[in-house]
């Protein structure tokens, strides 16, 4: 399934539906469309998710710069929407995407590499890619 995009009038019926918190930001989880691998968390303005869903290519909100983040822009690990799903609440959002390479800025496949253990964290899955590979410093 390719990825199409919604008309104007559309688009903008559906972001108007859209909870966005104090800041002007939602939730966006990115997961891997086809095994359900949950790759990252970000936040998305109202610019950002236009944007996503105008294009196909996924677009955050970096509160550290506070301006727009196209997912690989520096790095090249770029994620292209499969599909957006919008919670029962309006105030989060799950973007099934296809990851080129890896999501996270350490290196690994997904954030979510450290689990809860009995005696601490538990690294899961190491680096893939050395992080000064992606953006030229340490992660």
């Amino acid at each position: 399934m390719t990825y199409q995009a919604p008309t104007p009038s559309a688009l903008s019926t559906m972001l108007d539906t859209v909870k966005f918190d104090a800041s002007g930001l939602i939730a966006a989880i990115a997961q891997q469309h086809d095994t359900g691998e949950v790759l990252m968390i970000a936040w998305m303005t109202r610019e950002a998710l236009q944007e996503t869903l105008e294009t196909g290519r996924v677009c955050y909100f970096s509160r550290s710069r506070q301006k727009l983040w196209r997912k690989g822009e520096t790095s090249g690990q770029i994620q292209h929407l499969h599909e957006a799903r919008l919670d029962c609440d309006g105030d989060a959002v799950l973007l099934l995407v296809n990851q080129i390479g890896v999501a996270c800025h350490t290196g690994r496949r997904s954030c979510f590499y450290r689990a809860f253990g009995p005696d601490g964290l538990v690294e899961l899955t190491k680096p893939e890619i050395d992080p000064k590979a992606l953006y030229g410093k340490q992660a």
